[in-house]
């Protein structure tokens, strides 16, 4: 049975929640967790923001958004994150993440 991968329909776009693993040996989309959050790995080290940094990016380019587009809602400083997609639906966000798979 698949994972389901959880995408709130947001006041202006789109949000979901990401678990980020630092320092990874390459920069990815693992996967979706049991708790519905989506598994991103990241080269980067947390310090000085390179991580969140780095997560925006390969989320704009995922989503097919500008950057600007993407805000890190809640934890910024943790693991997990929430993320914010201004002017997208969740089926937006689904479809550029092949539906979670």
């Amino acid at each position: 049975m698949p994972r389901e991968f959880k995408i709130t329909d947001a006041q202006h776009g789109a949000a979901f929640t990401v678990r980020v693993v630092t320092k990874a040996s390459s920069v990815e989309i693992a996967g979706i967790q049991d708790d519905g959050a989506l598994k991103i790995r990241l080269t980067e080290s947390p310090a000085e923001g390179r991580a969140n940094a780095q997560l925006i990016d390969l989320l704009a380019e995922v989503l097919e958004v500008e950057p600007d587009q993407i805000a890190i809602v809640a934890g910024e400083d943790k693991p997990s994150k929430i993320i914010s997609v201004e002017g997208v639906t969740p089926g937006w966000i689904e479809q550029r993440l092949g539906r979670g798979e």
